[in-house]
């Protein structure tokens, strides 16, 4: 049989994954030029086992013998653990060379860009300044993910000044959201060119200056569409493509806990802006309570932003879309899975202040249970980070989703006082943050750390939906039901319209689980 020769200066002469995986391993490494002169290091096909006879005793002493390796590549081929995770790749097709892409992501066997994802997890340091990282990003999506999920309050405030209805005000706050998905594309890019750093500080800028100019407007839905819907929403953009960027670049085992304790971040902040809101509204009036909104965000995110460091800069900007991964049946039904999902998760928090008051409770017990939603969402986010660790991000996600049918369809229906609502919002808190929380690692670890830039900027594009329609329909239900003084009765086709979305992402979650392994149930 003809032994073909592998060499960096013989284009097309590498004929194993092996080859494939090393260039990938590397370019997410390091940005180092000495990495592209460092000579190859993979078995040629004569030395992989290709049958069930044992091979000579030449090449398993071979095996056996680290290979040397330059300085540069910093022992990523010295470790037989991992240089045996390359060589068991196996043969490529020629498509798949020619492409660099291998398009069967369901077959984890024959996917090249899942094992190149796990030969590079293999080389984060999983901790050290990381957790310096983890805690910069955390203080930045205080301000990004608090201020979206307290939006319920700021709308009490503006429904009662009779600026407009719940309805059209929702759309603020879901266009603060969805900028996410509009502009994702263009931070990615942005992240790309600059980094992440300036990235971050112009995102505090985008947040801040829109608290600030938003105190002018408060009279004005128009203006407030751009600086508090538009202008705050790409301030949250490039904060959310930052902080999800980051913590695969740092850490592995623990990538769960890390993306956990950021998105609690979000529900922490949320807590405090709620109740902190609610208080400046009722002492000092809303254009104020929005300057001191916006000027804490800068005074805040300003300092944090300095300590977030990019640990590997990518060589190639990021692709507006790589519609090759709807090639695989169980991204796709993650992408619509998690697209349906996202239409219930701003409900809750957007509509309960006019809920309780509609029982006939002080916008002092909104603003409370909005903390509370936020607080538990915070606490759900580190648990299911931790869930994702010990479980499987895939099973974390679907139980996120099992407590948001839960406690919207069984629960909130039924909570006419405090004590039945409280229990809603702890629940539905935690299921609604573990969503947000398990999403970066489901992709991450069920598709490759290596396809998480590309795979997570589609699953974003996916929530636009969601993220600007979710909230305005259930507000549109509650209109032609009785309005939003109409009680619980009024209130219940909006609660089942959300109930009815999370079951459903919930059966195709299950659906992608045994895609994946062939089985209902199974750690993944």
């Amino acid at each position: 049989m003809k032994q073909p020769s592998c060499s960096p200066d013989k284009p097309g002469s590498c004929d194993t994954i092996t080859d494939v995986t090393a260039a990938l391993t590397t370019a997410y490494l390091t940005d180092s030029e000495d990495l592209e002169k460092a000579p190859p290091t993979s078995l040629p096909i004569h030395q992989q086992q290709t049958s069930t006879s044992p091979p000579p005793a030449s090449d398993l002493a071979a095996a056996s013998t680290p290979t040397p390796t330059s300085a540069s590549t910093k022992g990523a081929w010295t470790d037989p653990e991992k240089k045996g995770l390359a060589d068991a790749a196996g043969p490529i097709s020629p498509s798949q060379r020619a492409s660099g892409f291998d398009t069967d992501l369901d077959s984890p066997s024959e996917d090249s860009f899942l094992k190149a994802s796990r030969l590079a997890d293999s080389e984060v340091p999983d901790g050290g300044y990381g957790w310096v990282v983890v805690a910069a990003c955390a203080v930045n999506f205080w301000w990004a993910l608090g201020t979206t999920y307290s939006w319920g309050v700021i709308q009490e405030a503006l429904v009662s000044e009779g600026l407009s209805s719940p309805a059209t005000l929702s759309f603020i706050g879901g266009l603060m959201a969805a900028m996410i998905s509009i502009t994702g594309f263009v931070n990615a890019r942005l992240i790309y060119r600059f980094g992440t750093r300036i990235c971050a500080l112009a995102g505090v800028f985008c947040m801040g200056g829109s608290g600030i100019i938003s105190s002018f407007v408060t009279k004005n839905l128009g203006a407030l569409f751009f600086t508090s819907g538009a202008l705050m929403g790409q301030g949250i953009s490039l904060t959310f493509m930052v902080v999800s960027l980051l913590p695969s670049q740092y850490f592995s085992r623990r990538r769960g806990l890390a993306n956990g304790m950021i998105f609690a971040g979000g529900g922490f902040g949320g807590a405090a802006i709620s109740v902190g809101m609610d208080k400046l509204i009722n002492h000092i009036g809303l254009p104020w309570a929005y300057r001191v909104l916006g000027l804490t965000t800068l005074a805040t995110g300003i300092p944090a932003s300095f300590f977030i460091k990019q640990r590997v800069k990518a060589k190639t900007p990021p692709a507006l879309l790589d519609w090759r991964l709807f090639k695989s049946s169980s991204f796709t039904t993650v992408f619509i899975a998690s697209a349906i999902g996202c239409f219930p998760l701003f409900v809750p928090p957007f509509f309960l202040p006019l809920y309780t008051k509609s029982l006939g409770f002080s916008s002092g017990v909104g603003a409370g249970l909005v903390a509370g939603f936020n607080l538990s969402s915070a606490f759900g986010r580190i648990m299911c980070g931790l869930f994702c660790d010990r479980f499987g991000a895939l099973n974390t996600l679907l139980l996120s989703l099992v407590l948001t049918t839960i406690s919207i369809l069984a629960i909130w229906p039924v909570s006419k006082t405090l004590g039945p609502m409280c229990i809603f919002v702890i629940i539905n808190g935690a299921a609604n943050g573990g969503f947000f929380s398990t999403m970066p690692t489901v992709v991450s670890n069920v598709f490759g750390s290596a396809r998480v830039n590309s795979a997570m900027g589609i699953m974003v594009m996916g929530w636009l939906g969601g993220y600007l329609f979710g909230a305005p329909i259930a507000g549109y239900i509650l209109d032609a039901s009785g309005g939003e003084d109409g009680g619980l009765k009024a209130y219940r086709p909006a609660m089942y319209y959300a109930g009815s979305l999370a079951v459903t992402s919930a059966v195709l979650v299950v659906y992608v689980r045994w895609l994946k392994t062939g089985k209902l149930i199974a750690r993944i």
